[in-house]
């Protein structure tokens, strides 16, 4: 992950914790095409290209909303690329079935979309020193959540859906014969 040393040490961390999710979607969608990706191992499953569409969303719309920033969806043309029949501000959260049938994407696009997005988290975790950890950016919450706690929160729900686009992958290789 390279300079971690030169950050404070829980951005350092949180660089790292990012780059291992951005390491684990690379490998998830490497080489496989768009039906591999959308391959499901059961009707009301997730796919790969949902999995990794939907916590990138996550990552891109939540470190936005702590960055006080536009999401990189937005603002680098994604959403038009992706051409998803959702809202434009959609994220996955709460998909049906037939909504997660919906994400038919190549790697390629998942995987420059997840690099954008990475690159911009890892910008903004730059920037912060250890308090800032500590300023509350959410009171919808009992107890309202700071900033060190909704970047946690980022990297718990992307570790798992990593994790679970990884899981089908290793299915999808093994019908595969791989």
């Amino acid at each position: 992950m390279g300079d971690q040393e030169e950050l404070p040490a829980s951005a350092g961390l949180l660089v790292d914790a990012f780059g291992r999710v951005r390491e684990t979607v690379q490998t998830a969608v490497d080489g496989l095409d768009e039906e591999q990706l959308a391959h499901r191992v059961d009707p009301r499953a997730n796919s790969i290209a949902w999995l990794v569409w939907h916590l990138t969303r996550i990552e891109d719309d939540h470190v936005a909303e702590v960055a006080g920033s536009a999401q990189v969806w937005h603002t680098d043309g994604w959403v038009e690329r992706f051409a998803l029949p959702f809202d434009r501000d959609d994220t996955g959260f709460g998909h049906s079935a037939e909504e997660v049938a919906g994400v038919r994407v190549g790697a390629d696009l998942l995987a420059g979309y997840h690099d954008a997005v990475h690159a911009r988290t890892v910008a903004y975790l730059r920037t912060l020193a250890d308090g800032d950890l500590a300023e509350v950016v959410d009171t919808r919450w009992d107890p309202p959540v700071t900033r060190g706690t909704r970047l946690v929160s980022v990297v718990n729900d992307t570790t798992q859906h990593a994790g679970q686009a990884a899981f089908v992958r290793g299915l999808v290789e093994r019908r595969a014969g791989r």
